[in-house]
């Protein structure tokens, strides 16, 4: 088996749903039971590159055979399900911040060993609660001495590795703009888990819908409702493995490559404009 890692970049909203939600929003976005982190499932990615893959033979060689005989053979490639990394937060420098934490950055730590991929550095950046660890000296969002997001006054504190996490984050996901890169650099920011947790219960995007009685075209009863969404500019990762059912890992991940040169359309609320998302494939063995 080979593995490689998704980097998933969303360039509108992204709406990967639950279903009916027992909340104020009635349509919330997958989050994890235990840590309320966000994610795209992987059954949901998968199938979006099995309806681009328009070759039937290849489709059923990387992706598994048609629902009318399942039972033929497994599919060559295996999806895990695309997780936060980085969570785009307003900001009264800089415009936003890119926003992760060390528990985040530490089961990335896992991903890349798990798929034998090189690790930027060791050191996982340690925040104190009141405390917002930035890139370097040119970070954009340190207003003052502090780190101004959301409803939260943060005290900057200039950390070396997360330079360093910034620099590697940026070439896999902008890997041909250095403009990005550096963009990136400039408005990363690693706090407190406590804090992340508090920033993904108020930083995603929270959209009214009504549906319109066709005749008058006024608001039918009971047709207002709240749908959840992830910011544009969210960054999500996760595990890509092949192994050669019908097809080599090399075979699998040419088609891959091939499969995600442009952007697709991930989660629901296609016809709305969501979902709309860069997708890239890098490292591993």
């Amino acid at each position: 088996m080979k593995a490689r890692l998704a980097f998933v970049h969303a360039l509108s909203p992204l709406h990967a749903g639950t279903g009916q939600g027992v909340g104020v929003i009635d349509l919330p976005i997958a989050r994890e039971k235990a840590t309320g982190i966000p994610y795209l499932p992987g059954s949901s990615f998968k199938g979006v590159l099995r309806d681009a893959c328009s070759d039937r033979s290849t489709r059923e060689e990387v992706f598994g055979p048609d629902t009318a005989s399942p039972q033929s053979h497994a599919s060559s490639v295996a999806f895990c399900d695309l997780r936060l990394l980085l969570l785009p937060v307003r900001s009264v420098a800089g415009t936003f911040a890119w926003v992760t934490s060390p528990y985040i950055l530490l089961r990335l730590v896992r991903d890349l060993d798990s798929i034998g991929a090189a690790v930027p550095t060791s050191e996982v950046p340690q925040v104190a609660m009141a405390e917002a660890a930035v890139a370097s000296s040119e970070s954009v969002i340190v207003h003052g001495d502090q780190v101004l997001i959301e409803d939260l006054d943060l005290a900057a504190k200039r950390c070396p590795e997360v330079e360093k996490w910034a620099e590697w984050i940026g070439k896999q996901v902008f890997p041909d703009s250095e403009t990005w890169q550096e963009f990136l650099k400039q408005r990363i920011c690693v706090v407190n888990d406590d804090v992340l947790r508090f920033l993904l219960n108020t930083a995603t995007e929270v959209f009214a819908r009504i549906r319109l009685k066709s005749d008058v075209k006024t608001v039918q009863k009971g047709g207002l409702w709240y749908e959840e969404a992830l910011p544009a500019e969210t960054i999500l990762c996760g595990i890509v493995a092949a192994s050669p059912v019908k097809v080599t890992p090399e075979r699998v991940f040419a088609v891959l490559d091939e499969l995600v040169k442009e952007p697709l359309q991930l989660g629901g609320k296609a016809t709305v404009g969501a979902g709309f998302c860069r997708v890239l494939l890098t490292g591993g063995v």
